[in-house]
Formats: structure tokens, C-alpha cells, sequence
């Protein structure tokens, strides 16, 4: 299941165009696109969130993808040169995927943040981009 929902998330990123010389756009239609993917998989989520050590490398297309854009970024001086773009995309993928997982959680648990779930993911996919956008921006 794990290695289905691996080959999905990738060919679906594989069909977000990422066209111009603007690294920092192209990570960012990215990130809203493995959040969109998962959020629309809620079993994978599940699965994710539950399937602790494994041989299974689930998200190894997406952080290569994100790594790559991150690469690229730091050589047009676009992207944090101190960045690791290993961990800087494994955290961004965590921070989605945790946050799909503890959803009703979250939600229940800072109540200004509103019950109405689309809204509140959308926000919550807004802000995290731009929380890995502003902390890999190179200033």
C-alpha cells in the first residue's frame, strides 16, 4: 500500500509544471502539491502516520524532488546556502503529513483556529509553505 501510494504522490507531482527560472515558486507549487495529494489520501496519511520503521521508502520520490529544486535554488543564490535540502525537505514533508494526521486534533485543541475543516486545511497548507518558503529564502 505504502509503495502505491509512493508511485501516486509522484506521478502527481510529476504532473504540477514547474516552468521558469524562479526556484522559489517552483518549491513552492511542489509543497501545495504533496499537500493537496495527501490531503486527498486520507488512508495513506493514516498509513504513514502508523507504519513506524519499514524497508517501504514512501517518500523518497518527493523529498528527492523537493531536494533537487532546494539544490537548485541554492545555486542561483535564491535559496539558504547553511541549508541542508535533505532535511529541509524530509521537515516540510513532516510538517504536512503530521499535521493531516493530528487534523481533528489540532483543530480541537486551539480553538481559534475554527472547526470548518477545508478552511482551516487550506489555511494550514497556506501557512506551512510559507513557513518553509520565509525559512529557506535566502536573505
Amino acid at each position: 500500500m505504502l509503495a502505491r501510494g509512493a508511485t501516486e504522490l509522484e506521478q502527481a507531482l510529476a504532473s504540477i509544471p514547474l516552468s521558469g527560472d524562479r526556484p522559489l515558486e517552483r518549491v513552492r507549487a511542489t509543497l501545495e502539491g504533496q499537500f493537496e495529494f495527501l490531503a486527498a489520501h486520507p488512508d495513506l496519511v493514516t498509513l504513514l502516520t502508523q507504519a513506524g520503521r519499514s524497508d517501504a521508502r514512501p517518500f523518497a520520490p518527493a523529498i528527492k524532488r523537493l531536494v533537487v529544486l532546494l539544490a537548485e535554488g541554492q545555486g542561483r543564490g535564491q535559496v539558504r546556502d547553511d541549508l541542508d535540502p535533505h532535511l529541509a525537505a524530509a521537515q516540510a514533508l513532516v510538517l504536512m503529513v503530521a499535521y493531516l494526521g493530528l487534523e481533528s486534533l489540532i483543530a480541537a485543541s486551539a480553538p481559534p483556529l475554527g472547526a470548518d475543516e477545508p478552511a482551516l486545511r487550506e489555511r494550514w497548507k497556506e501557512a506551512a509553505v510559507r513557513l518553509v518558503l520565509d525559512g529557506i529564502a535566502a536573505r
